[in-house]
């Protein structure tokens, strides 16, 4: 049987909302409830990564399991890397990249991306939703172009991911979620190649892959995830989890 874990990378020094990862929902910090969604898939084990011993203590004081890594990672793949080392497990064959500042992502969303990946053995994989209209000329919203159109039974590689679009240019675009799920040998490959001028100028980490040939198989999600980036993001989020509470 394939093994994967979740791994869920976690800093403080957010420009736009420092110590975030700590704020409060229904009295539990953001990252313990991305790591309770993520323990809930039941898809494997589940670490936050982290290179501040504040979030370290507030996962593990909370029952999760957090690995401390070094603190001057430039990515959050770089980061999950060194506590997948850090584990010194030889049967792990896939990493799923967990966002956590997404405390209410779709538990059902990732099970499927851990599924269909498995089963069509991809280097990289990622998820993608149906994008709004008022979203294509958004630079704040990653759109990714796929090869075919998505549907929840087809899965098609990415052509390219953008932060600008084209409203006349439409065709099998979609609005990126930022989850990923790595083959362990590619990951390891990937993190040893340098930033590509498409990643430095997009700023999209994503396009160092494609940028070598390494393709990246696209995923149909059911919901878009809501990201905490600002402190407005924070008040919304926390006013919707404390409603469905």
């Amino acid at each position: 049987m394939t093994k994967t874990i979740i791994l869920i990378p976690s800093r403080l020094a957010a420009t736009r909302l420092p110590n975030k990862p700590l704020l409060k929902i229904n009295g539990i910090s953001i990252i313990n409830h991305v790591y309770k969604k993520a323990k809930s898939a039941e898809i494997g084990n589940v670490y936050v990564a982290t290179g501040d011993e504040q979030i370290f203590n507030e996962v593990n004081n909370n029952g999760g399991d957090s690995i401390l890594t070094n603190n001057d990672h430039k990515t959050g793949t770089d980061r999950i890397f060194e506590a997948y080392q850090k584990l010194k497990s030889n049967d792990i064959e896939y990493i799923i990249n967990l966002q956590g500042d997404e405390p209410m992502i779709n538990i059902e969303d990732i099970k499927n991306l851990n599924n269909k990946i498995i089963n069509k053995k991809s280097d990289i994989a990622t998820l993608a939703c149906k994008i709004k209209d008022e979203e294509i000329l958004n630079n704040n919203i990653v759109k990714v172009i796929t090869e075919e159109k998505l549907s929840k039974d087809n899965t098609s590689k990415a052509k390219y991911f953008s932060r600008e679009a084209s409203s006349d240019n439409i065709t099998n675009i979609y609005h990126h979620i930022g989850i990923y799920m790595y083959k362990v040998s590619t990951l390891e490959k990937f993190v040893n190649l340098k930033q590509t001028k498409n990643e430095i100028s997009q700023k999209l980490e994503q396009l160092r892959a494609l940028d070598n040939n390494i393709s990246i198989d696209v995923v149909l999600a059911k919901t878009s995830p809501i990201g905490v980036d600002t402190n407005e993001d924070y008040l919304e989020i926390k006013k919707l989890m404390e409603y469905n509470n």
